[in-house]
């Protein structure tokens, strides 16, 4: 399908300026809304595949607008606001604030190009910006998994504040629901965890954005990629740790990333805030992890020296009986 021109108008309403994005379902547009002069937004074309059956274009168009529903009613400043969406013959549209600025994988390889690093600092100043998007997105209900993030979707605006773009593969965690694979996709391979290559039959969770998150971070700390999933599974000990490859970064902010691209679910962090707490280093340790989870009742008397004094004699008493039975 050609793509749309310049002045073309959608709906009455958005006057086509020019593209500013591409992928395999459609265009991303620079548009100017015709009832708000000087108001300029993105508009995001999603093309139907023509060679599919009907039945499975008209589900992608109803998760279509499922997607675009609840993406209408988010407000979060780190991300862009839906103002519309609407369909014009098999083409669907979304229509969201237009964000100024370069995406991140921009500023990585100007970085790149003079031999240098970005700067831990401004990393992390970005990555606590799109850690509270995140905990946004996963705390709707049900929870709003975004799986497509990438340094190339994270804008910088001129003001410093950090937007993560491109919801094309959206995804309501709704029980007994399937993903319309046709116009989600499985995200970009460097950053897609092993459960999102499923399909389907994939079960994609929120563990799965903080898996991308954390090969974003990887990313932009190293200026290399991360080995992607697939390959990592035929090689385990494949992925080099970003501090290796980049001596500035702080050993528990390496440890984080690590930790959040382990290939399983279930060994990574749990949630946003536990990703957020090892990578800023507000992490407990194990063992006040474990004194933590002991009743309130039991913490109150290991708070004691004295009363540690007491238990830790009463042990070792019982420990010396048990010895003496023995013998």
């Amino acid at each position: 399908m050609k793509p749309l021109s310049k002045n073309q108008i959608l709906k009455e309403r958005y006057t086509i300026l020019r593209i500013i994005g591409r992928g395999g379902m459609g265009s991303i547009y620079l548009a100017e809304d015709i009832r708000l002069p000087g108001r300029q937004c993105a508009v995001k074309e999603v093309q139907q595949d023509q060679d599919l059956p009907k039945d499975l274009r008209n589900q992608a168009h109803e998760q279509f607008y499922r997607e675009a529903s609840v993406l209408a009613r988010l407000d979060h400043p780190n991300l862009p606001k839906v103002s519309d969406f609407f369909s014009i013959n098999e083409c669907d549209y979304l229509v969201m604030d237009f964000v100024p600025g370069d995406d991140l994988k921009t500023l990585m390889d100007q970085a790149r190009r003079k031999g240098e690093f970005l700067n831990q600092k401004d990393v992390l100043s970005w990555a606590s910006q799109l850690t509270d998007a995140l905990d946004y997105l996963h705390d709707q209900s049900p929870p709003v998994i975004h799986r497509d993030i990438k340094p190339s979707n994270l804008k910088l605006t001129p003001s410093g504040l950090v937007k993560l773009v491109d919801f094309g593969l959206v995804k309501q965690m709704a029980p007994d629901e399937m993903t319309v694979t046709v116009i989600q996709g499985r995200g970009t391979a460097l950053y897609t965890p092993l459960e999102q290559y499923g399909g389907d039959t994939g079960h994609t969770d929120v563990r799965s954005d903080i898996y991308a998150f954390s090969a974003t971070l990887y990313h932009l700390f190293t200026n290399h990629p991360p080995m992607d999933a697939k390959q990592r599974f035929l090689q385990p000990e494949g992925l080099s740790p970003p501090k290796s490859i980049n001596n500035a970064i702080d050993n528990k902010v390496s440890e984080a990333i690590m930790w959040a691209l382990a290939l399983h679910p279930d060994d990574r962090p749990q949630n946003v805030g536990e990703f957020q707490n090892a990578l800023f280093g507000n992490a407990l340790p194990v063992t006040i992890r474990i004194q933590q989870s002991l009743p309130s009742k039991y913490q109150e008397i290991f708070q004691s020296k004295v009363d540690r004094a007491l238990i830790g004699g009463a042990m070792i008493l019982l420990l010396l009986s048990t010895l003496s039975t023995i013998r």
